[in-house]
């Protein structure tokens, strides 16, 4: 029938375990919430495996986008199929696990502070999709405020990063869980600001670089790997605050991060 959307298997697989992820850290945390005062040590392994599936949902999220664009397969369908899962796992599930950990000791604060995180990251979703299917050319290149996957990744990556070292890794993060509040707040604006940020959709499998700058990225990641305690709380803060340097970056400098011209590009801007 005309008029059907088309459903691509493998992006849409990847937003699907995007959801998975989100539904799951969720789950966690309400289970975590029903013990957290009979068996503390059981509620706090809950709640950081939450944490855990957070982070994964922000690889299936990238995966999705990813998938889509090599295999020519974005669709109007699959952003708001995107959008969907993303205010499951970077929206609702941050926000509850914030309140959980921290907030419950104010109960009407504490479910207000969660609950603007939580409808900015929806504005900021809708607000995406919008400019989306306006077909701006512009914006597949930069989000405008701060994308919830990174908010919700920052969260989660600094929760983690608190549990292991803060915490003296006794699962108990302590006076530093007043940082989370604030932290939310300020996410929720960032998220609906007019900032820029590089969505980094420029770079693809097929994306060169030079031995020295292959080099440089592998050992990061690597580095990032062996030091998963604390190392995505510090990539996803440098993500935070290049977003305010950005306007001081040159053009120069700023191709060189981002990607933002390829060879394609560059054919094209000459035609």
């Amino acid at each position: 029938m005309n008029g059907q959307p088309k459903i691509y298997l493998l992006p849409n697989l990847m937003t699907a375990g995007n959801l998975f992820c989100g539904f799951a850290a969720t789950l966690k945390i309400v289970q975590g919430a029903l013990i957290q005062w009979s068996d503390p040590d059981a509620a706090a392994a809950l709640f950081h495996a939450a944490v855990w599936f957070i982070l994964g949902a922000c690889i299936f999220d990238v995966l999705d986008g990813r998938l889509a664009r090599l295999g020519g397969q974005d669709s109007a369908f699959g952003r708001e199929f995107d959008s969907l899962a993303d205010i499951v796992s970077f929206g609702v599930a941050p926000a509850l696990m914030v309140y959980r950990v921290v907030l419950i000791d104010f109960p009407r604060a504490g479910w207000l502070v969660a609950f603007v995180y939580l409808v900015c990251g929806a504005l900021r979703l809708a607000r995406f999709n919008t400019v989306a299917a306006s077909e701006n050319a512009s914006s597949g290149k930069e989000f405008t405020g701060f994308p919830i996957p990174a908010a919700a990744g920052l969260i989660a990556s600094l929760t983690l990063f608190m549990l292991w070292w803060l915490g003296e890794r006794d699962h108990l993060i302590g006076r530093w869980k007043w940082v989370l509040p604030p932290l939310m707040l300020f996410l929720s604006v960032m998220m609906f600001s007019r900032l820029n940020y590089p969505s980094f959709k420029a770079i693809t499998w097929r994306t060169t670089r030079s031995l020295p700058r292959f080099l440089v990225i592998s050992l990061v990641l690597l580095f990032t790997v062996m030091n998963y305690e604390w190392m995505p709380a510090l990539l996803f803060l440098c993500y935070l605050l290049y977003g305010f340097l950005r306007p001081w970056v040159s053009k120069r400098w700023r191709r060189e991060i981002e990607e933002e011209i390829g060879e394609e590009d560059l054919v094209n801007s000459e035609q």
